[in-house]
């Protein structure tokens, strides 16, 4: 998650869906002080993103909270930042949890220039999500993205992007996108929890639009709502926890 001033922008929402992903997993809560230890590694960070694992650790659960900085120019980016995507098939999605485990995810960036991302297909051409980020393209006037199928995250900043959309009066559309469906529209965008709203500029080296009005609208929104969120402080969330299987974030 994005880390401003000290504090991490929509920390609530994403301690509820780690605490979500906990009790469907592990049947457990979040481990006592999760929210203060999130708080703490985030005190002093001007400008960063942090990362919470969970994961079993022998007769309990653990968190492990990594930071990094983030250049402030990589949030809501202008054109000259757009990201080029190249189509990546994984048959049945990464599912509805962030795994800790990101191999397989990490291979395919590995492969590609600095900069680009693998963009998740499924065995028949729909598009799924991005590594970072969900995937948005703007079609017929109103804004388009992947229905929460249980094949991809349901992404805290997903959720935030179609409420800002409809909160604009922008016609709010989850269906299913192939890459054609990409390639024909006024624009793509990705939209993650640190770098926000993020153009595309190409696809499989295949040139994308890159501005559009709809887009502009959601981002100048989303965040107007992330700054305000960075100064108030998040909710209480988590408890006591026990042991699992695969670790979450």
């Amino acid at each position: 998650m994005l880390v401003l001033a000290g504090l991490p922008v929509e920390l609530e929402a994403h301690l509820q869906r780690l605490a979500d992903s906990v009790a469907q997993l592990y049947e457990e809560r979040l481990p006592a002080r999760t929210r203060e230890t999130v708080l703490e590694h985030a005190a002093g960070i001007e400008h960063g993103k942090l990362r919470v694992d969970v994961a079993p650790g022998g007769s309990f659960l653990r968190i492990h909270t990594t930071t990094d900085g983030v250049d402030p120019a990589a949030v809501f980016p202008g054109a000259g930042r757009a990201a080029r995507l190249h189509s990546l098939t994984v048959s049945g999605g990464l599912g509805a949890h962030k795994w800790a485990d990101r191999r397989l995810l990490e291979g395919a960036e590995a492969t590609l220039p600095p900069g680009e991302l693998p963009l998740l297909v499924d065995e028949h051409g729909a598009v799924l999500e991005v590594s970072r980020a969900s995937v948005f393209a703007v079609l017929d006037g109103a804004i388009a993205t992947p229905p929460l199928d249980g094949r991809i995250l349901p992404s805290i900043a997903r959720g935030q992007a179609l409420e800002a959309a409809r909160a604009e009066g922008i016609a709010v559309r989850e269906r299913r996108l192939d890459l054609a469906a990409l390639l024909d529209a006024d624009q793509v965008f990705l939209c993650g929890s640190v770098r926000g709203i993020e153009p595309v500029a190409a696809i499989d080296d295949l040139e994308v639009a890159t501005g559009s009005e709809l887009s502009r609208r959601v981002a100048d929104a989303l965040r107007r709502r992330w700054l305000g969120a960075a100064q108030a402080e998040p909710a209480a969330a988590g408890a006591d926890a026990r042991p699992g299987g695969r670790p979450a974030r």
